[in-house]
């Protein structure tokens, strides 16, 4: 058997999240049909970073699966896009160490949320923004995310669903960046909670348009209680843009 990994990129509008559920079209669901169909029926499971929601896109999801063919990765690469919808592309494949894991190797992820300021909502964008044509505090925003940046306790901004018992998460990075009529807020760290990102620019653009302090941040977070942080922000603004890897 040969370990393969593989770089995905996804549009989820037409998925119903990434994971694989019964009766649903998912990014999961879509790739092992077509990896069983390779395989001449033998069912194939695949293993990702992690799972993203109904909505949310891919840029730099990462997976792996176990293969007993023997295709070079190029031929792989090439074989699955043309089997794949075209809202599924496969941008890289190699083969690992048998001990590579997709999940429990993950070093740090990047996420991207894309934010639309104009004040007309545009047609061609309306599944891959989030319009938000009121004016914000940049300056408050980024106070804000000073504040969250570091090892924290973050369960005020993770879902109710969220089921793991450690909640203590380390954000490396949380910046903003204007690009034309769009706002990227830009969050890496070690790992997030379920809701954890979306709930964060939902936090930070009520503190942008002055319904919060910065320093309520400080508060949010001690409490420990989803209902004391911002309303989570839509789905379809939210890029899995980039998953690192520890070095061997």
């Amino acid at each position: 058997m040969r370990r393969m990994s593989g770089t995905v990129s996804y549009d989820g509008t037409g998925f119903s999240g990434y994971q694989i559920q019964p009766d649903q079209r998912t990014v999961q669901g879509t790739i092992e049909q077509v990896l069983q169909r390779m395989h001449k029926g033998e069912v194939i499971r695949t293993v990702a970073s992690g799972r993203t929601d109904a909505g949310v896109h891919g840029v730099g999801q990462v997976i792996h699966f176990d293969t007993p063919l023997s295709i070079e990765p190029a031929a792989w690469k090439r074989a699955l896009n043309t089997l794949l919808p075209p809202d599924i592309r496969i941008q890289s494949i190699a083969e690992e160490n048998p001990d590579f894991h997709a999940r429990f190797d993950v070093e740090a992820k990047e996420y991207r949320y894309r934010i639309l300021r104009k004040s007309d909502e545009d047609v061609f964008r309306r599944n891959y923004t989030y319009h938000f044509p009121y004016e914000l505090d940049l300056i408050g925003m980024r106070a804000a995310a000073e504040l969250l940046a570091g090892e924290h306790d973050f369960t005020s901004f993770s879902s109710a669903k969220t089921e793991v018992l450690d909640r203590i998460r380390t954000i490396h990075k949380l910046d903003f960046e204007e690009a034309g009529d769009e706002l990227v807020i830009s969050v890496e760290g070690n790992g997030f909670l379920y809701n954890m990102v979306r709930i964060i620019v939902g936090t930070l653009l009520e503190v942008g348009t002055g319904q919060r302090q910065a320093e309520d941040v400080i508060r949010i977070l001690e409490t420990k209680d989803r209902n004391a942080a911002g309303k989570t922000a839509p789905s379809h603004g939210l890029y899995l843009w980039k998953v690192t890897y520890k070095k061997p």
